[in-house]
């Protein structure tokens, strides 16, 4: 099973009209999704909503989004079948940096860390920190740089957990 061939996050269905498009729609991008996966793109949602092709990611810097705009732009110049939400990691710091907590105001992390328990997958991970076990791919993604595949977590690793930027 490759990378992508799952949908994933918030919205992700298993309707077959969607996994079917899903499915054309990977296979039409598959060169834009891999490219994401070696610029170190952390993936929220990858998955099909209103027949378009649906990715809500964060790219490490700016330099590297306008890249997968262009790969996205190299494969559908109207991009009439893609919704690319892209957030760029150094503007989201940076911004944080910027912000003075107000009294009263309660601020949300800009990404969480947990250890790896006795008996933890990331679905139950998952289900822990957003609801939702089928959310798992998101911490996958957030943690490429030490997981090869979901299904294989070890005792006492630190995964990343992204916000929770669905809600």
């Amino acid at each position: 099973m490759g990378l992508f061939d799952k949908m994933f996050g918030r919205g992700a269905s298993d309707d077959e009209k969607a996994q079917k498009r899903y499915e054309e729609l990977h296979q039409k991008y598959v060169s834009v999704l891999n490219f994401a996966d070696q610029q170190q793109v952390q993936f929220q949602n990858l998955h099909v909503e209103d027949n378009k092709l649906l990715i809500r990611a964060t790219a490490p810097s700016q330099d590297v989004a306008n890249q997968l705009w262009d790969q996205v732009k190299l494969v559908n110049p109207s991009m009439d079948d893609i919704t690319l939400d892209l957030q760029v990691a150094e503007q989201r710091t940076q911004s944080a940096a910027a912000t003075t907590q107000q009294p009263n105001s309660v601020q949300t992390p800009a990404q969480a860390s947990y250890t790896v328990q006795s008996g933890d997958t990331l679905s139950k991970i998952s289900k822990r920190f957003y609801g939702d076990a089928n959310d798992y791919m998101r911490i996958f993604y957030a943690n490429r740089d030490q997981l090869n595949d979901p299904n294989k977590i070890q005792v006492g690793q630190q995964l990343i957990i992204p916000p929770d930027t669905n809600s």
